[in-house]
């Protein structure tokens, strides 16, 4: 009976959520627009992070990403975690488009947190999902001691959590908690968990990725996730090579307008 309500708990504060967030937008219905400032064009984190301004703790995380061979378009999906007073709220996003950078620069980071909020500040550390505020909160849960570990265990009110962590397979040992909070935390460096047999724990490429059978990447043949990252690293090093030549001949431009002005002085 209170697996029954634990679970009816957390459907509950999902579909709250679904109803009462307002900071995701369908990209099919034209709200969502990436702002352009020059060269600078907004990634679709930026612009949840500016709609969840209000929130004062958030997680978002990389569910999924995809290509389009026929409209030449790069997707990425997210999965979003609001902290309220009394709950936590789950929400999934549309397909949002991203620019070939933000794609090239995220193609490790599958199923990984990529921006979070705690207490008011923001941090785009990568790390594994939920490991910047929920796992090893005494808050949600508590660290348990079974199979010669210590593994963490999400409180019955907070057990959605754990299944949206997919932790029944993959359970998180305080070792690599620990690990994350020494050594990575706030540090700006990304944290994929322990590499065993060449393989990270967490990351794209992981088991505990590709785990994930609704996963639209995971779907694909890997021949195309192969042309997929040469084509995104190419065009990425194609724009990086741009913006390096314009900022160059800009700082000729100033240089020479500089002298120009020096040359005339006292004239």
């Amino acid at each position: 009976m209170q697996d029954g309500k634990t679970f009816l708990i957390g459907v509950v504060a999902i579909l709250f959520f679904f109803i009462s967030f307002k900071g995701c937008k369908d990209e099919n219905n034209g709200q969502l627009q990436y702002q352009q400032n020059g060269n600078f064009e907004k990634s679709p984190v930026d612009v949840l992070i500016r709609d969840l301004n209000s929130e004062q703790n958030f997680n978002i995380t990389l569910m999924d990403m995809d290509f389009s061979e026929e409209t030449d378009k790069y997707k990425h999906k997210y999965n979003i975690l609001v902290e309220r007073p009394d709950s936590v709220y789950a929400k999934e996003t549309a397909w949002l488009p991203v620019s070939a950078a933000f794609f090239n620069a995220n193609m490790e980071n599958m199923g990984m947190e990529i921006a979070s909020k705690l207490d008011g500040k923001v941090s785009k550390n990568t790390a594994p999902a939920g490991y910047s505020n929920y796992i090893g909160n005494e808050k949600y849960g508590q660290w348990r001691e079974r199979d010669g570990g210590s593994f963490w265990e999400f409180y019955g009110k907070y057990a959605f959590m754990s299944s949206m962590f997919r932790m029944a397979m993959f359970p998180v040992r305080h070792s690599y908690w620990n690990d994350y909070r020494g050594n990575y935390y706030g540090s700006g460096r990304s944290y994929y968990g322990p590499t065993s047999n060449g393989s990270r724990m967490y990351g794209t490429n992981s088991t505990y990725a590709k785990n994930n059978t609704n996963s639209k990447w995971n779907s694909k043949s890997s021949n195309f996730k192969s042309r997929v990252q040469n084509k995104v690293r190419r065009s990425a090093a194609s724009k990086k090579r741009a913006a390096t030549q314009r900022t160059r001949s800009s700082n000729r431009y100033s240089s020479s307008s500089t002298r120009s002005r020096g040359g005339s002085f006292g004239k």
